[in-house]
């Protein structure tokens, strides 16, 4: 918006007995002077000849004002203009051309900004201060980021596998009992680590993905758990697995941390390798488990900063094919371990509340850019 400012100049009243004439209230500078009662002399009347008598005819000091006004009220105008061509009290600075239309109507142009003030850093419409780029990874065009609402996971399923359980200790006989993975059999569940002072692989697990569930929520998807800390020991690792394949789950990620070297840190991905044996076939499941596996790496390393593994995996990535809850999954699924629980930082990482929020938030934004993005 272009605002306009309105200049008036000022009237004069006649001066008082022992005083000068003082100003009152303005007038339009181009107004005609029309105070002056109706049989005032003309201001254009010339003055009387040499030869006229001795005692000249006196003005009025109201004539005299009115002359006086008429005379310099073009001249005020005119110091008016040439004023206003280098700039009012509201521009600071001359337009050497018109302001380029903004992109919103709102958005004041500079002859709005009132008083020169100094410049904040990273103002958008201050070309010495151009709006800082955004950080990469992350960026607008990144496909491993999808931008979300509170309707972005409308209508899509999501399965979240806290790894473990805290009970399972006192339940040894159950977890050790062998199931079916399709090409081998394996203890239904195990314990888990822990940190060195005590914090459990299913107390971090649980965490995370309550935290998780929280995120995707708010976006609007169904979120099943395959538990909630809700039963004594388990389940078993087939159970984990077609828990997300009864909820025709469109994703699944089972949440661990690893008990590594204590020497070694940092956080990796596994997907399931090709598996068609007994009751186990990955066929249709390896390749969207392996996007979705890259964008968990990529969402889960932008917000957590944990580095990938250096003990294990590859820049972070991992296939296998000895784990229940990949070989019998029937939608795409992959694991993480979010870091090696013995080692000493990895450890101080995960028992931080704090962290662990920005650990849900990798997983969640990564599920969410695997559902909304192709």
């Amino acid at each position: 918006m272009t605002r306009t400012t309105r200049h008036r100049a000022a009237r004069t009243e006649p001066a008082g007995p022992t005083g000068p004439a003082r100003p009152t209230d303005p007038v339009d500078a181009a107004a005609p002077a029309n105070d002056a009662p109706d049989n005032a002399p003309d201001s254009d009347t010339p003055d009387a000849p040499d030869d006229a008598p001795a005692t000249p005819r006196r003005r009025s000091p109201l004539l005299r004002t009115v002359t006086a006004a008429a005379v310099l009220a073009p001249l005020g105008l005119a110091g008016w203009l040439g004023w206003q061509a280098v700039g009012g009290p509201d521009r600071g600075t001359p337009d050497a051309a018109p302001a380029p239309a903004a992109t919103s109507t709102d958005t004041p142009g500079p002859a709005d900004t009132g008083p020169a003030t100094a410049p904040t850093a990273g103002a958008a419409t201050d070309p010495a201060f151009p709006a800082p780029a955004p950080t990469a990874p992350g960026a607008p065009n990144d496909p491993t980021v999808a931008p979300t609402t509170a309707t972005t996971l409308a209508g899509r399923t999501v399965l979240l596998d806290p790894g473990h359980n805290t009970g399972s200790f006192a339940h040894t006989a159950e977890i050790n009992r062998k199931v079916d993975i399709g090409n081998a059999r394996k203890e239904c569940d195990t314990t888990g680590t822990s940190t060195n002072a005590g914090y459990t692989e299913a107390e971090y697990s649980l965490d995370v993905v309550r935290r998780t569930r929280a995120i995707l929520a708010a976006r609007g998807a169904t979120v099943v758990l395959v538990h909630d800390g809700d039963r004594p020991w388990g389940p078993c690792i087939d159970e984990r697995a077609r828990a997300g394949n009864t909820a025709h789950a469109d994703a699944a990620v089972s949440v661990h941390g690893d008990g590594g070297p204590a020497s070694g840190s940092g956080f990796h991905v596994i997907m399931p390798a090709k598996v068609v044996a007994g009751k186990a076939n990955t066929s249709a499941i390896v390749d969207p488990s392996h996007r979705l596996g890259l964008l968990l790496r990529e969402n889960f390393h932008r917000a957590t900063g944990e580095p990938y593994a250096d003990y294990t995996a590859s820049q972070g990535l991992d296939t296998r094919s000895d784990l229940g809850g990949l070989n019998l999954s029937t939608v795409p699924k992959v694991f993480i371990e979010c870091g090696n629980m013995r080692n000493p930082a990895d450890a101080r990482r995960m028992t931080d509340p704090q962290w662990r929020q920005q650990a849900a938030q990798g997983i969640a934004d990564a599920l969410t850019a695997f559902l909304t993005t192709r």
